[in-house]
């Protein structure tokens, strides 16, 4: 019986692989790039006197336009670009993909890069191509324009900063792949606010571009809120295949009031982005890794011979010590993934990954 039901499924599902997300319970979790830092009390008071008043017994607004302007305001766009609203930028990666999703349609992005951008595309059934970056994790931008050439993508992603190497590209570089595409070139800032350059001075000026964003780095992770911002003829467009109700209200109260004191979200990511310099400096001075700069809230290492990443794991693993092992990936033989964690918790990683190296 279970098998007739199974087969009645996309055949394609069963070379796919569930997004895993491992227990965390009892360990130092810095495998995330979560923020570390949770609210004063005073705000947390006045967060739940906000979200006291939600009317849980009604649909959400299907469109804020509230906390629409509230982002615009602080983040932009100018004239002439909207706002789209997703729960997480996970769904607005899936829409933009099943927008473009017809026949001989194809997307493009870098590896190694976000996993979800491929991982989506496989899940519709689109083609997704992806060009290795180079040995510093650098965009081959001479392969890009050939690929553009030869694939005509519909829609390509580029993580600014790129996850997990974080780095950010030349902008040069990326202007020249948003000047010979004629898709969308989705620019996806997720870490924007650890870095030093973004791209949302650029839209006004490139059509093509959509810039996305998330909540979840700046520290409300578990609201799952995302937007993307262009030009408004295509979000309007994008706009008539969003899932209705898709911000409960919940976190659209939770949002709108992120912002209203979105000067302690800057202070902590200013924070974040010190200790990062920090952790840095720490991992710089032990042997047996190589730490890359970063302008994202993590750092990328590389584990260097005679040491394995797999051992290095499982070693922060035994000391209650989780980070992401992503040395399986294509481009990042013998690498981990750190999450910048608060002091504290940056120096029990470094005191575990010391001890794990010497084993």
């Amino acid at each position: 019986m279970t098998e007739n039901i199974l087969s009645r499924l996309r055949p394609e599902l069963t070379k796919l692989q569930a997004y895993a997300v491992p227990d965390a319970t009892g360990l130092v979790k810095l495998d995330a790039m979560e923020n570390p830092f949770t609210w004063p009390v005073a705000m947390r008071t006045k967060w739940l006197d906000r979200i006291s008043h939600a009317q849980i017994n009604r649909y959400p607004e299907p469109s804020p336009e509230h906390l629409k302007q509230k982002l615009k305001q602080q983040f932009g766009p100018g004239d002439g670009s909207d706002i789209l609203l997703g729960n997480g930028s996970d769904e607005l990666i899936q829409l933009l993909v099943l927008a473009i999703a017809k026949p001989d349609a194809c997307i493009l992005t870098v590896g190694p890069s976000f996993s979800m951008y491929q991982i989506i595309a496989e899940m519709i059934g689109v083609t997704c191509h992806v060009i290795a970056l180079d040995e510093h994790f650098e965009l081959d931008t001479p392969a890009m324009l050939m690929a553009i050439d030869k694939y005509y993508p519909a829609l390509i992603f580029l993580a600014y900063p790129n996850n997990p190497t974080g780095n950010l590209w030349d902008r040069r570089h990326i202007q020249s792949i948003v000047e010979s595409s004629e898709g969308i070139v989705v620019i996806d800032e997720a870490y924007g606010p650890f870095a030093a350059d973004s791209f949302a001075n650029d839209l006004a000026k490139n059509n093509n571009i959509l810039l996305l964003r998330t909540a979840s780095k700046l520290g409300l992770a578990a609201i799952r809120f995302g937007w993307l911002t262009g030009n408004a003829a295509l979000i309007a467009e994008l706009n008539k295949i969003r899932l209705p109700y898709n911000i409960n209200q919940l976190t659209q109260l939770t949002m709108e009031f992120a912002l209203d004191n979105y000067d302690m979200f800057a202070e902590q990511a200013n924070t974040i982005r010190s200790l990062r310099g920090s952790l840095f400096g720490q991992l710089s001075a032990i042997e047996g890794i190589k730490p890359y700069t970063s302008e994202a809230n993590f750092i990328l290492i590389k584990v260097l011979t005679p040491h394995d990443a797999d051992r290095v794991f499982d070693c922060l693993l035994e000391q209650k010590v989780l980070i992401k092992n992503v040395s399986k990936q294509t481009g990042l033989d013998q690498c981990l993934r750190v999450t910048v964690g608060s002091k504290e918790e940056n120096k029990i990683f470094c005191d575990a990954l010391i001890k794990a190296l010497q084993n």
